[in-house]
């Protein structure tokens, strides 16, 4: 899982619910009495060990230890508890209660350092008290850890690096297609810097459990969170692949990725849900990968090799889907992505150049620079430039309009004198002007064709001037 790769930090490695189970539990009657626990009317435990909605005492024997290592007891559950060995009290996670008013919520995970001179020669009695009334949601295994093993547990720092560049890649894919995407508004880009930030904030919210000892009532909003992460990539890498490789089915695929990635919702357990739906996430973006393969699309074999890899991984080593293979897949496919849309827009950007080159020997023609590349417009089809920030809209005969990537007051030095300023966010073309009306308190300057365009008070004079003087219409008496 992913936590064992933080295990260079103090609480991680541990044991899986197996391991937990290495103890042989009975559940008993129990109170504290001075010397210790009272326990009685023990029997022996079926299955896990499950404090949920009720205070529970449980007692185990384990064997000394054979060499001079220190141990420790590992704890790591929805549950607060309190420990004893031979009597001896180790420590306490919250408090246990046998209600929830009585209950003070303990740490997720918790480790309880045993002194050498509690231990005796042959079996010894390890006692917990535990209760769990503030899990939020009910899991089918609470108690991920209740095992005693040497202290501290061994560093791997290699797979701690590997690990935080994985992360730090996708955080960068994520950044660096969020600047395409408002460079050049396009929505693939925009795709997939979401889904490169949400594996990157699963990789954050699947690591809390080892960088930060938070109490157990929030482990039911983290194992939420890390399904609805990948429930969210999944759904993004089929928007992705769909649009890429079969536009025309968008519609239907989306739809079948959301149906079927928030079914999973309703499987048992969270790493269940959280494998099944990448599973079903990548296996739907097979299906338009490998239609973009038959249509001969540029890039769809590598593409569905990807997907073909991951859903590979994912029946061999099942365990580490969700968690560690999950993340450097999702870096493997974004940032070649990154590296091929910074390419393509170089050769944008030379493309404009060469276009702006050309353009500069027809000065009947305007170049326009969109999110859709560069386009000579006849001047003479400009019927009006209107200001929008660091855009200007061009209306043109016909009923088109472009954005321009340009500010007005630049463009108004690049026109000829038939364009004239009438209002301070407005460039009328006055050869398709037909008439300069008032109305009420404002003026309108209506053209050829095309919404009226408004005329400040200040550039009255001016307009009727370029007009040629005539009186100005009334529509509504002054």
């Amino acid at each position: 899982m992913w936590r064992l790769l933080f295990l260079g930090l103090l609480l991680t490695g541990f044991t899986t619910l197996a391991q937990a189970r290495d103890l042989s539990w009975q559940a008993c009657e129990g109170a504290v009495g001075p010397a210790g626990p009272v326990l009685s009317d023990c029997r022996p435990i079926q299955g896990v060990v499950d404090p949920q909605g009720r205070e529970l005492w449980i007692r185990s024997t384990i064997g000394a230890p054979g060499d001079t290592r220190p141990r420790a007891l590992y704890l790591a559950g929805v549950a607060s508890s309190e420990a004893w060995l031979n009597g001896r009290r180790l420590g306490v996670n919250g408090r246990p209660g046998a209600l929830a008013r009585n209950e003070i919520p303990g740490r997720y995970q918790t480790v309880l350092p045993i002194p050498e001179t509690i231990w005796r020669p042959g079996e010894n009695r390890l006692v917990l008290h535990l209760s769990s009334f503030h899990g939020g949601l009910r899991f089918a295994a609470p108690m991920s850890a209740l095992v005693v093993a040497p202290y501290p547990y061994p560093q791997r720092i290699a797979l701690l690096a590997l690990t935080f560049v994985a992360t730090g890649a996708l955080l960068a894919a994520a950044f660096g297609f969020g600047v395409i995407h408002a460079l050049r508004r396009t929505g693939s880009s925009l795709v997939l810097a979401a889904m490169a930030a949400v594996a990157a904030l699963q990789a954050i919210v699947e690591s809390l459990r080892s960088l930060f000892d938070y109490p157990y009532p929030l482990h039911a909003w983290r194992m939420s969170a890390i399904w609805l992460l990948a429930a969210t990539f999944a759904v993004l890498l089929v928007s992705y692949v769909v649009t890429r490789f079969l536009p025309r089915a968008r519609g239907l695929m989306i739809g079948l990725a959301l149906g079927g990635v928030g079914a999973t919702a309703l499987l048992p357990g969270f790493d269940i849900k959280t494998a099944w739906a990448l599973i079903l996430g990548v296996a739907l973006a097979a299906l338009p990968a490998a239609a973009g393969v038959r249509d001969r699309r540029p890039g769809a074999r590598l593409t569905l090799a990807y997907l073909a890899v991951f859903l590979a991984l994912a029946v061999g080593f099942p365990e580490w889907l969700a968690d560690f293979s999950y993340f450097l897949l999702a870096a493997a496919l974004v940032l070649p992505l990154l590296v091929v849309e910074v390419v393509r827009l170089g050769r944008d950007d030379r493309g404009r150049e060469d276009a702006l080159t050309r353009a500069a020997s027809q000065p009947d023609r305007l170049t326009v620079a969109s999110a859709r590349g560069v386009e000579l417009v006849a001047i003479a089809e400009i019927l009006a430039v209107v200001g929008a920030d660091d855009y200007v809209e061009l209306r043109l005969v016909g009923g088109r309009s472009l954005l321009h990537a340009a500010r007005l007051d630049g463009l108004a030095t690049q026109l000829p004198s038939g364009f004239l300023r009438v209002h301070r966010s407005v460039i009328a073309n006055l050869a398709h002007v037909q008439r300069l009306e008032r109305d009420g308190d404002r003026w309108r300057l209506h053209l050829s064709e095309g919404a009226p365009l408004p005329v400040s008070r200040s550039r009255q004079p001016a307009v009727r001037g370029a007009l040629g003087g005539p009186p100005a219409v009334g529509a509504t008496s002054a």
